[in-house]
């Protein structure tokens, strides 16, 4: 409008103009009947060609291109002195004016939208399609394609495909149809391998005919491999003149030399009818006791790893299992142009093999067929007649004697890999165990037949629990799992045992504690060291108790080892004292003290000083496996039993000097008293002080060690854990001032007094360095 407006007005001042002056009309007017200039319509006079609309404007015009068409020069108006011309604009180019499964088809000045090939309008009479989309035609149903005698049609979006079965093909070319590959052209001379003396095509196959001594097993479309058959001879090796396997090995050379001599062989009956006898003749020999020795345990084994790579290629399905009274097979047959992929699991009842179909075929050129199988002997791991004598061995070295017992089903695992000694992946078996044992006693391992005994030589045990044991192998023979039987040492009664004592002696040592800290009667150097004993001992029996076997946090356990170490070091630092103190009050005149600031450092500063020694030494000997204590490994221990055992030795000593000054003393003062009754009294107080003084640590020596009898471990046991009731029993339960200050005690609660409880201690002074003047006044105990 402001162009066409523009030319109007510019028309208008030209003709007033030229009105005025009386000449010509400008160009785009006319000089009409008045002489005056009036606008002259260009578009009478069709200027702007094909394909285009004239609008005429005040002394001039412009043209523009009709719907569908354009300019080359891209203006929208123009006149007809330019070059435009309006051309047809096509479109389907730039850009996708159709919906899907639709193509674009340019009109001059317009578009079509049509159905792309393979697909169909579902209404042809509607509109132009541009509103609809098209659906895919089944040109399988609508054209029946031709995809030749054995290709079979299938429809795909917007087209068909010819699939081809296995020994047609069309090339490539998924709408040709399927013709017949010519295998023995196409794959070259080795397709049948060397054994072969003739390929011979047939539609959709090939047949491959063997020479003699070579065999495909009946599958003609397999290479033809090598037949030894001079390796199943009756009594070629000593293992075969086993009475019984020589007529198996006769049935596998039998059927050997068939193979051999025959290139048809079906071995649909010839595998299972051999399979069975084999089965059946192994149940003869396990369940008649006829493996008597070794050797002839080898020879089965032996026997059956050839039988079952013999049978496995005979037979047609791809899984095979037979099962007889003793014995039970399973197999694995994978047969194919291409080497099989994946993995291959093989399960009887009491074992599973898993493996892979690359360590199956192995590194050598792939025949045509993989064969994996998985023997299980039920009842040959029972050792009747001393066929397995390996099964129990001496200890090597410093190994502790070990029982070992077979506790799964022996089983063969075999592969048409000829190289089975180095697998490229190791193979895993499971085992169930035959005897459900705890596995705090046992310890199982994996192992293997190696002519005549059991071996550990690439076999590992990744996993166990009571009823199964998971085992790796790198090569492949005869297997089962050995159980070791150790010693049981942690017995539910020795737990019971150590539980109760320790708890008793907890309660016994806090009254020892308050006793020996607030009965002021008493107090005296050796109740000082009582005192201290009975903390000590508290303490380490209370962190015995709450974290002996709190082995899942490291640093923790070794934490609580640290603490108990310290603790029963410094225990027995305390019962050293004791016995200096004794050996000073009856030797030396039973007058003699210690001063406390001597006492508390070598009570506590010398185990210390262990402990910081040790812990530089060897950080890692704290904490193990099954409890927070001292390892054992690399003498360790010995930095607790090492001065144990001084201690000990030294308060033996002691305490037999103590005893025998302390005799002669009674013997002075009562020299009535007979001899029965000496020896007697002696006996009764010398076990008990010589256990309160450390000796039943002496118990301990043979609970070190793998040999370490019941007996022992018992009494070690019943001992240590009662030793704060043995305190409490012979200091205070013993000692007249004790009992009467108990006694005190006890009247009070019953019969309430003005006086308080801390007035009851304040009665006369104590004798309590004379001991042995009278028994009847002495604060000690009656020793």
């Amino acid at each position: 409008m402001g162009t066409t407006a523009g030319f109007w007005v510019l028309g208008v001042l030209l003709s007033l103009s030229w009105t005025r002056s009386g000449a010509d009309c400008p160009p785009g007017y006319s000089r009409g009947g008045n002489d005056s200039c009036s606008d002259f319509d260009e578009c009478s006079t069709s200027p702007c060609g094909n394909h285009s609309e004239c609008r005429n404007t005040q002394g001039s015009y412009y043209c523009y291109c009709q719907d569908g068409f354009g300019t080359r020069s891209g203006s929208v108006n123009f006149t007809g002195v330019s070059m435009d011309q309006c051309k047809d604009v096509n479109e389907c180019q730039g850009r996708r004016p159709c919906l899907r499964n639709q193509k674009c088809v340019n009109l001059l000045g317009s578009f079509r939208c049509d159905c792309a090939e393979g697909y169909g309008r579902r209404d042809a009479a509607r509109g132009d399609g541009r509103d609809e989309d098209c659906f895919d035609v089944d040109e399988c149903v609508t054209k029946s394609p031709d995809c030749g005698a054995r290709g079979q049609c299938t429809n795909t979006p917007g087209s068909f495909n010819c699939s081809c079965p296995s020994g047609f093909s069309n090339r490539g070319n998924g709408s040709a149809p399927c013709e017949d590959v010519d295998e023995c052209r196409d794959g070259g001379p080795g397709i049948c391998g060397e054994g072969s003396h003739n390929c011979s095509n047939a539609p959709g196959s090939y047949v491959c005919l063997c020479r003699p001594g070579y065999s495909n097993y009946g599958n003609t479309r397999t290479m033809c491999t090598e037949l030894r058959c001079d390796g199943y001879d009756a009594g070629g090796t000593l293992e075969q003149t086993v009475p019984g396997l020589d007529r198996l090995w006769a049935q596998m050379k039998e059927n050997c030399m068939e193979l051999s001599s025959s290139t048809q062989q079906t071995g649909q009956v010839t595998g299972k009818a051999l399979l069975e006898n084999v089965l059946s003749g192994t149940d003869e020999l396990v369940s008649g006791g006829r493996l008597g020795t070794s050797r002839e345990v080898t020879g089965l084994l032996r026997m059956m790893e050839k039988a079952m790579m013999l049978i496995g290629p005979q037979l047609q399905e791809d899984r095979t299992k037979m099962e007889t009274e003793h014995t039970e097979a399973k197999l694995a047959v994978s047969r194919s142009e291409t080497p099989p992929t994946g993995h291959v699991r093989l399960s009887t009842e009491n074992a599973t093999l898993t493996t892979s179909w690359n360590t199956v075929i192995g590194n050598r050129p792939y025949p045509g067929f993989a064969v994996a199988a998985l023997v299980t002997y039920k009842n040959l791991e029972v050792p009747d007649n001393s066929s397995f004598e390996a099964a129990t061995r001496k200890p090597e070295g410093d190994e502790p004697e070990v029982t070992y017992k077979i506790n799964s089903r022996v089983v063969t695992a075999c592969v048409s890999n000829p190289d089975t000694s180095s697998l490229p992946e190791p193979v895993t078996l499971t085992f169930r165990h035959v005897q459900e044992r705890a596995m705090e006693q046992v310890n199982y391992s994996c192992v293997f037949w190696d002519d005549g005994t059991w071996s550990r030589d690439g076999c590992q045990a990744l996993e166990s629990n009571v009823t199964h044991t998971v085992c790796s192998f790198q090569h492949l023979s005869s297997f089962a799992v050995l159980m070791a039987l150790y010693p049981i040492k942690d017995t539910f009664e020795l737990h019971l045992i150590t539980w109760v004592g320790l708890t008793v002696s907890l309660v016994c040592l806090a009254v020892c504690i308050i006793t020996f800290k607030f009965c002021r009667t008493i107090h005296s150097t050796r109740t000082t060291i009582h005192l201290h004993l009975s903390l000590c001992l508290f303490f380490a029996d209370l962190i015995f108790l709450c974290g002996i076997t709190s082995t899942q946090n490291q640093v923790g356990c070794a934490v609580v080892a640290g603490l108990l170490h310290y603790c029963f070091l410094a225990a027995f630092c305390w019962m050293l004292l004791e016995g200096v103190q004794l050996y000073r009050m009856v030797v030396l005149v039973f007058h003699s003290t210690l001063r406390t600031a001597y006492m508390l450092a070598v009570g506590y500063g010398a185990p210390l000083l262990i402990i910081i020694i040790s812990a530089s030494v060897n950080p890692s000997g704290y904490g193990t496996k099954a409890h927070c204590w001292l390892s054992l490994e690399g003498g360790f221990i010995w930095s607790f039993f090492g001065p144990v055992c001084v201690i000990v030795f030294l308060n033996a000593c002691f305490f037999i000097i103590t005893v025998w000054k302390l005799a002669e003393k009674l013997s002075s003062l009562n020299p009535e008293l007979s001899s029965l009754k000496k020896v007697k009294g002696f006996t009764v107080t010398a076990v008990a002080q010589l256990c309160v003084l450390g000796g039943m640590w002496v118990f301990g020596c043979f609970l070190f060690q793998e040999r370490g009898t019941t007996a022992m471990a018992y009494l070690f046991t019943l001992l240590n854990s009662l030793q704060g009731a043995l305190i409490f029993f012979m200091h205070c339960l013993l000692s007249k001032a004790v009992r009467e200050e108990y006694g005190k005690f006890l009247n009070s609660l019953r019969t309430p007094q003005k006086k308080r409880y801390s007035e009851f201690s304040t009665n006369q002074s104590s004798n309590y360095q004379q001991p042995l003047r009278s028994v009847q006044s002495t604060g000690e105990s009656q020793l």
